[in-house]
């Protein structure tokens, strides 16, 4: 059943266009993620939803029985209130209210009133119905699961950091569970732990979502659709967001081709046209104005949108450096009481990929910024290799001096280049024209990283020290710094809780708490494996009986799967060049009973309906032949 429709919804302010005949609808459990890139009108789009904008044209359409609940983006808790009862207040200040009433009741009952049992009775049954004997628990259950201990639960709300905040609001909304829950970017300020237990409470919500997110991992595990907001215009796609980048991509192959294809035949017209013009006899006249009322009917099609031009990043290496490029002895560091990590031992090799994982809190930037020097250690040393040079990512962009300009923050760090070379550098960034002369300190968080990333770009080093870097930068940024990092020849030490990010690109994992408070499990693989260990480590209680197969068996069972997966690989190859001879056939067939039955307009649109699909059939045959071409 229908719950939520958005139909034509447009929104402009003046004759700035933000969002334009934007159609789609939900049914109930339905989960719906909404991407694009930073300031395409995603949260724009929600305000519409919810009534904050008014629409310029086009409706919203929502079941009156329906409850709408809504995170919005860098939503926060205030107050002096702690956070247990913040939480409490706002989920369920009804439960509170009949508690107060019970309890007064009981304590009548006790003074002598008898005659209030009953009514006692009723009001107990429907509390315990209600889960008026949980809510307190299931309050607990969701703050611990959202990474506030038990011990922090009566901490004032006023002494949190934003990000908690944010953690506190989306705590009370989650036990509000609204009929249309609507998440404007749930994933940020969690850790990896909290974004699992999120996917897992969104996967198992009855009722329908809506959630704005850049996090990949995040929107494959959850969502069953995809609405994609691209040049002010939104489509509907059905899948995650992996299914919905394959469907993308072979639309725009099939739109374009369709496009040429038609131009082509418009072409071909507009020639026939004038050659029967130029002939100049009657019949040919009439030949030639028949045509010009073909192609005047002809429904034309736009030339598709090119696709969204994306930052371009490249790191320059400073040459070969040591083997062993870091080496920590015993480091250690504590705030107060606050143990971060104790005598840490580690070695980092040349072309590591090392990424630093664990819950908010327990040390990872602290031990960046030692490793990059902007800290201290209490005890302990940091070695680095010889001839290594690292450069240094800060996910804060403190390294940015707000009083300048986009081109004399870039210039001033690299004063040997000319304002030519600067400025081509920041093209590379998506910084143009007048965006070059904007202040640092108006610029919003995507572009601060832009900003940072490119001062790292022209830096010269063989190690990379990076701190969230994919904070705030949108999925097309994110796919570029990544495909930047893996043509990366050198060693990478980063931070992040993004793990599609790290699963994409690790090869070491560092994990803070594994087995004790202050300590690292230096795990040698990649993220993927990371998991499986980890599950294997919590079932069976011990790193010892976790550990993987050895690397002997690894290698035997990896090789195994492999020569399967290239005997399908194969196959499916061969099938594609069987299959691409038929259809290529069977295309020109269909152009050639198009020109026997030029006048015949029910014919000619059974024909191209039948192309259309072959065409569509070809192109997916032709993209299993290119890949396995480009891999063999």
């Amino acid at each position: 059943m229908i719950c939520l429709s958005c139909e034509k919804l447009s929104l402009a302010f003046g004759t700035d266009v933000i969002l334009d005949k934007i159609s789609f609808s939900l049914n109930d459990g339905d989960k719906l993620g909404i991407v694009g890139v930073n300031g395409a009108g995603k949260s724009t789009l929600f305000k519409l939803i919810t009534g904050e904008y008014t629409p310029t044209e086009g409706n919203v359409h929502i079941d009156r029985q329906k409850k709408v609940g809504v995170l919005k983006q860098n939503a926060c808790a205030d107050g002096d209130k702690s956070i247990y009862d913040e939480v409490l207040e706002h989920a369920f200040p009804d439960l509170i209210r009949r508690e107060k009433e019970l309890e007064e009741l009981r304590r009548r009952i006790e003074w002598g009133e008898s005659s209030l049992s009953q009514s006692y009775t009723s009001a107990e049954e429907a509390f315990r119905r209600d889960g008026g004997y949980e809510y307190r628990s299931r309050a607990g259950g969701i703050l611990v699961s959202l990474g506030f201990p038990q011990e922090e639960h009566r901490r004032p709300v006023y002494e949190l950091s934003g990000g908690q905040k944010t953690r506190v609001a989306l705590a009370s909304l989650l036990l509000c569970e609204p009929d249309i829950l609507m998440l404007d970017e749930p994933t940020n300020h969690l850790d990896i732990g909290a974004l699992n237990w999120l996917e897992e409470f969104l996967i198992s919500y009855p009722k329908t979502v809506l959630v704005i997110s850049h996090d990949r991992y995040f929107l494959d595990r959850v969502c069953t659709h995809t609405l994609d907001i691209e040049n002010k215009h939104g489509k509907l796609y059905n899948g995650n967001y992996s299914s919905f980048v394959e469907k993308k991509k072979k639309d725009r192959e099939v739109e374009e081709k369709h496009y040429k294809n038609q131009q082509k035949e418009i072409k071909r017209i507009e020639e026939y046209i004038a050659q029967q013009k130029r002939w100049n006899r009657e019949r040919n006249i009439i030949a030639a104005e028949s045509r010009q009322k073909q192609l005047d009917k002809m429904e034309k099609l736009d030339r598709p949108d090119a696709p969204l031009e994306n930052i371009r990043i490249a790191f320059n290496k400073s040459g070969e450096g040591a083997n062993e490029v870091l080496t920590l002895n015993k480091l250690s560091k504590a705030y107060g009481d606050n143990l971060l990590f104790r005598d840490l031992s580690l070695t980092v090799m040349k072309r590591d990929h090392a990424f630093i994982i664990g819950s908010n809190g327990c040390g990872k930037s602290t031990l960046i910024k030692i490793l990059a020097k902007k800290l201290s250690a209490d005890s302990g040393s940091v070695h680095w290799g010889l001839n290594t040079v690292f450069a240094y990512y800060d996910q804060e962009n403190q390294n940015l001096d707000l009083s300048k300009t986009v081109l004399d923050e870039l210039w001033d760090a690299y004063p040997d280049l000319t304002q030519t070379e600067v400025r081509n550098t920041l093209a590379l960034f998506l910084f143009r024209g007048e965006d070059v002369i904007k202040p640092v300190s108006v610029l919003s968080g995507g572009e601060r990283a832009r900003l940072t990333l490119a001062k790292l770009m022209l830096s010269r080093m063989n190690v990379l020290i990076l701190d969230e870097p994919t904070n705030h930068l949108d999925i097309g940024s994110r796919e570029a710094l990544e495909e930047a990092l893996m043509q990366f020849d050198g060693t990478m030490i980063a931070v992040s809780h993004d793990r599609y990010f790290i699963q994409k690109l690790s090869t070491r994992i560092l994990c803070f708490d594994l087995e004790a408070k202050g300590s690292i499990y230096d795990y040698k693989g990649g993220y993927d494996d990371f998991c499986n260990f980890r599950k294997r480590y919590e079932k069976e209680g011990s790193i010892a009986s976790a550990e993987a197969p050895t690397a002997a068996k690894t290698d035997y069972l990896n090789q195994k799967k492999q020569q399967s997966e290239l005997r399908k690989q194969k196959r499916r190859y061969e099938k594609a060049l069987e299959d691409s001879e038929k259809l290529e056939e069977a295309i020109e067939e269909c152009d050639k009973e198009a020109q026997l039955c030029a006048t015949d307009h029910i014919k000619l649109a059974e024909l191209y309906a039948k192309k259309e699909e072959y065409e569509h059939m070809l192109l997916e045959a032709y993209e299993i032949i290119e890949n396995y071409e480009k891999e063999m």
